[in-house]
């Protein structure tokens, strides 16, 4: 083992002290508590969003005339396929709703402000990554609900003036959902919004590298606890491990007792009674329901753009006025709306 060890350590000449000392980043006290230290629980969905999605891929075939047959197959006669796609499926859902957690807390905690203003834009572009990821994977089953919410997400899409045209286009590849539309979907959520949000990824985590973890203190912690920090190898590795235990525990709980069903095929001549999103878009439908088409999007695309400039915003009402924490109050009203509209389109039919 010594002549082996010797052998690459004459090729890589790294220590395992000067890997220690790379890796072993002190961190906060405060990151001991989970609701901070939520980026690691999408990162680590992110990986198995990726190893499902490998292992769905060598069935499914991106084409109209053969996806919901090989989504059947996975389903019904693959060996393991039905848990693969559930996990695949609930995994999904676990990791949009980490990212959402995530960007909360990061808003309530005020951990987007000076120097932090660029972290929480890239922050807003994995959030928007990650929901067109599950859109376009909703779209690929290709089940009367999957095409007609692609159908209607694309004329969503054709109501932005200017570029709404060429956007849809793009998107289905024609005017209307055709048989190049499944193609692009599946290019797009198999390889194009992967390698972008690990560009983004990168980005985030180097940033945080560079400016450092945010450190908060509490009422009751002694000064010792306050400012005191521990090691990320082995101690905070260790945490994010055991948490992906229990991820692992979780999703396959969910994909045994809720396993993914599977809709009736697409009908292109056959509108259904209801069409509904999946539940993070819920918010997006019942707001689309509730005002015109053209505004409805250029309302949504305003409110999206505050939240990109955020932190700028919240500087200037910090620095011009006496309310200094009016964030906390925005956001929590823009939550319970939130909150509200989703329950508001579950709840009801149409």
């Amino acid at each position: 083992m010594s002549r082996i060890a010797a052998w690459f350590q004459e090729r890589i000449p790294v220590s395992g002290a000067d890997l220690r000392e790379l890796t072993n980043e002190p961190v906060p006290n405060h990151l001991k508590r989970w609701w901070f230290a939520l980026g690691g629980t999408p990162a680590y969905l992110f990986v198995v969003q990726i190893a499902t999605g490998i292992l769905l891929a060598v069935y499914y075939q991106p084409s109209s005339a053969s996806a919901y047959q090989s989504v059947r197959y996975i389903s019904e006669e693959a060996a393991y396929g039905w848990f693969i796609r559930s996990v695949h499926k609930w995994g999904a859902t676990l990791m949009i709703a980490a990212v959402i957690l995530h960007q909360m807390r990061v808003y309530f905690t005020g951990a987007y402000r000076k120097p932090r203003e660029i972290n929480w834009m890239v922050g807003m572009c994995i959030l928007l990554c990650t929901l067109v990821l599950g859109f376009t994977g909703y779209s690929l089953v290709f089940e009367q609900l999957s095409y007609w919410g692609a159908t209607v997400g694309a004329n969503i899409a054709a109501s932005v003036p200017l570029v709404g045209g060429p956007m849809k286009e793009m998107l289905l590849g024609g005017e209307t959902y055709n048989e190049h539309t499944l193609s692009r979907f599946f290019v797009l959520h198999a390889a194009v919004l992967p390698v972008l949000l690990v560009l983004l990824l990168a980005i985030h985590i180097a940033i945080i590298r560079i400016q450092g973890v945010t450190e908060f203190h509490f009422e009751g912690d002694d000064e010792k606890t306050a400012r005191g920090h521990f090691n990320f190898v082995p101690d905070h590795l260790m945490t994010e491990l055991t948490l992906g235990l229990v991820l692992m525990v979780l999703l396959s709980v969910l994909a045994t007792a809720l396993p993914a069903h599977l809709g009736p095929q697409a009908d292109p001549l056959s509108t259904p009674e209801v069409i509904k999103p999946e539940w993070f878009f819920y918010v997006a439908f019942r707001w689309l329901k509730l005002f015109s088409g053209t505004v409805a999007v250029l309302s949504t695309g305003f409110i999206v753009f505050v939240m990109f400039v955020w932190p700028f915003i919240d500087a200037w009402i910090r620095r011009h006025t006496r309310f200094s924490e009016a964030s906390v109050w925005i956001g929590m009203f823009g939550v319970l709306a939130i909150v509200a509209l989703t329950i508001w389109e579950a709840a009801v039919e149409h």
